[in-house]
């Protein structure tokens, strides 16, 4: 069940979205000694992230960040989400380049996802699904997320961590993606999202219950949040 917060603008959800965030990595600091947070590559959490990130009090050299998903180019690409975070964060707060675990972006999808699969489980105990203690979500237009796309085989990964796609109907096509055993281990799942143009997606998500990617984000033993303005949950009265 997803918790919904309904707030009054962006700068509302930025601030409720980093509240959750600094509760979340304190939490995991103090019982477990680092915070694994996943990110998503939506343009609109990156800059949430970038104004909303500096106010967090918290000990930031226990952080490790990982992808959700990730293109497979270049990290000096503009598609390149480790890039985009790397600009828009390092320098904004006390973080390093070694603290984000990357993909190796020399390699071709298949043996990126192989790889980032081992770099994962140096952080997690072993012979156990990951379970990150917060995975930042992003939604298509289309209701995909990460990179899990409405139709796709890969929605219906039961075993593997992360997969390869190569046929992404968004480019660039290379990609690699968490999956569902992993996305619905986490102790907290976060989507935040501003605007009207959100709206229908939104509705047809969490009101009409469709069957399409970002819905099925349902943490088994964690907790869901939807954090949306007031013009992204227009809809759902």
């Amino acid at each position: 069940m997803a918790t919904i917060l309904t707030e009054v603008d962006a700068n509302a959800v930025i601030k409720k979205l980093s509240e959750i965030i600094e509760k979340s990595a304190n939490d995991a600091i103090d019982t477990g000694d680092t915070f694994k947070i996943g990110l998503s590559g939506c343009g609109s959490l990156i800059k949430f992230l970038a104004d909303g990130l500096p106010t967090i009090k918290t000990d930031w050299s226990k952080w490790r960040f990982f992808f959700c998903d990730e293109r497979v180019v270049p990290f000096d690409s503009e598609d390149s989400t480790y890039g985009l975070y790397k600009s828009s964060l390092i320098g904004k707060i006390p973080i390093t380049e070694e603290q984000f675990i990357t993909i190796d972006p020399e390699m071709n999808a298949a043996d990126a996802a192989n790889d980032y699969i081992k770099k994962m489980s140096v952080h997690f105990p072993p012979d156990s699904v990951p379970r990150f203690d917060m995975l930042l979500l992003g939604m298509g237009p289309d209701g995909h997320t990460c990179s899990l796309f409405p139709g796709h085989r890969l929605l219906d990964e039961t075993s593997r961590w992360v997969c390869p796609i190569t046929d992404s109907p968004k480019p660039p096509p290379s990609r690699i993606t968490l999956t569902f055993p992993v996305i619905n281990n986490a102790k907290t799942c976060v989507f935040a999202m501003t605007g009207a143009g959100k709206s229908e997606m939104v509705k047809r998500i969490l009101k009409d219950k469709e069957d399409l990617p970002a819905a099925r984000v349902q943490p088994i033993n964690g907790t869901l949040y939807w954090i949306v303005d007031e013009g992204a949950a227009s809809l759902l009265n």
